[in-house]
């Protein structure tokens, strides 16, 4: 079945360095400062994961939802995926449609990529907000995946999930809507959305689907020592928004904001990883206010 939009917007492709097409849901009716939103990733991520946010900035601000390499309306290609190519991706969309200063939201494991990208061109960037962040666990409590990127398993993984013998049928197992609905579940504190079941299993359909996710289990697309790489590097504004997360914690998160005083840290509870669909007047609000903070010490 075809893809449809996973949001209501007009939709801009263009090459970028690393990927031979991207694609972005823009809409500029507002004017202001751009917002740009980075999904997260997973079997069967898309630009859909940040919906709400899309839906309720979108008159009141420029704002972008990219579709990260693999994943949406952006190229699926067979190719070797790592934090390098997401981040590059980021930086395309910002130099090549955003062209000011933005605010980028990001989402899970898509704040890895959007802080890697801030360290590279803060220059692109206005403030930074992570969702419910990757890498702020201790090691052994981290998922399989993100101790995989740390040594070579994650290269024999890779060769395992990426036999052509099986690859294909393997990712048909973790992208039925039974399995999507039971990971999502463990997202959310009410009701699974059902609009990102169904919008998630059409999506790992698509031709070329399996490529990024295989890389993503595989544990390739984690940055080891993401905190000292990157986090603990940027001098912009950063806010983390978090609570309960049945996919990492945040246990070294205080230690990270008392150190660092560009960094905040709002709890919204109860939530699990995706506080913007079940709670987000209170996500708007904090958001609201980190970005109100910036302006007036600039002033």
């Amino acid at each position: 079945m075809p893809l449809p939009p996973a949001l209501n917007s007009e939709q801009e492709r263009f090459a970028g360095r690393m990927s031979r097409y991207l694609n972005a849901y823009v809409d500029r009716t507002a004017s202001g400062r751009p917002l740009v939103l980075i999904h997260s990733i997973n079997a069967a991520a898309s630009a859909y994961e940040m919906r709400p946010i899309f839906e309720y900035y979108r008159a009141r601000r420029p704002v972008y939802a990219l579709d990260l390499p693999g994943y949406g309306f952006s190229e699926r290609a067979d190719r070797a995926y790592s934090p390098e190519v997401f981040k590059e991706a980021i930086l395309d969309l910002l130099r090549l449609r955003v062209n000011e200063p933005a605010d980028v939201v990001a989402l899970s494991l898509g704040g890895e990529f959007a802080a890697l990208a801030a360290l590279e061109a803060p220059e692109l960037f206005h403030s930074l907000t992570l969702i419910s962040p990757t890498g702020f666990s201790r090691r052994e409590r981290q998922p399989g995946s993100q101790q995989a990127s740390g040594n070579s398993k994650s290269d024999r993984l890779l060769a395992l999930f990426t036999n052509r013998l099986w690859s294909q049928a393997f990712y048909d197992l973790l992208a039925t809507r039974q399995v999507i609905r039971y990971y999502l579940r463990k997202s959310f504190v009410g009701p699974v959305d059902e609009g990102m079941v169904e919008y998630g299993h059409l999506t790992a359909h698509q031709p070329g689907a399996r490529h990024a996710p295989l890389h993503f289990i595989s544990g390739k697309l984690f940055t080891p020592n993401i905190r000292q790489v990157a986090y603990e590097k940027l001098e912009l504004p950063v806010l983390v928004i978090y609570d309960q997360d049945p996919y990492t914690n945040f246990e070294l998160l205080p230690e990270l904001v008392a150190a660092r005083r560009n960094w905040q840290a709002t709890r919204i509870a109860p939530s699990r990883g995706l506080p913007h669909f079940e709670r987000m007047p209170d996500t708007a609000n904090a958001l609201d206010a980190f970005w109100l903070a910036i302006e007036r010490q600039s002033v």
